[in-house]
């Protein structure tokens, strides 16, 4: 479950990962949860999407959560995502957040997608307005 942005990642292109940028977090896999990940796991594994750690169950709904941008009508901006098992898609949706309100309309029921809907969202205001500070977009 992601925390905050890793500042300092060592990633080439970080804008490409997942959630758009590298974050910390906390692990929720089954009987870990809460676990805090090394650096290295974080770099490694859990910023990357397909991640293999010996705390991932085998059985699970979804390997990978996948976000883009379908719209930014500049006070809306709505996701389209897609779960991933086995690199392909096995479900997949929009989201929608008022950036005003700081409101999402169409949110995720999963709360940990919707978590990372939040952190993409967070990243990409950032690249959108470089100059002023991210908002916070969390529901």
């Amino acid at each position: 479950m992601p925390v905050e942005i890793l500042e300092g990642g060592a990633w080439i292109h970080p804008a490409r990962l997942p959630l758009g940028g590298g974050w910390s977090g906390l692990c929720q896999a089954p009987g870990h949860e809460g676990v805090q990940p090394s650096q290295e796991e974080l770099h490694d594994s859990c910023n990357l999407g397909y991640a293999k750690c010996a705390r991932i169950p085998d059985e699970r709904a979804g390997d990978a959560v996948r976000f883009g941008i379908a719209s930014d009508r500049g006070s809306e901006v709505v996701l389209n995502y897609v779960l991933e098992k086995s690199h392909a898609p096995v479900s997949h949706g929009m989201l929608s957040c008022n950036l005003l309100t700081r409101y999402w309309a169409l949110n995720h029921q999963d709360e940990r997608i919707q978590k990372m809907a939040e952190c993409f969202l967070q990243c990409y205001l950032v690249r959108r307005t470089p100059q002023a500070p991210a908002a916070s977009v969390t529901s």
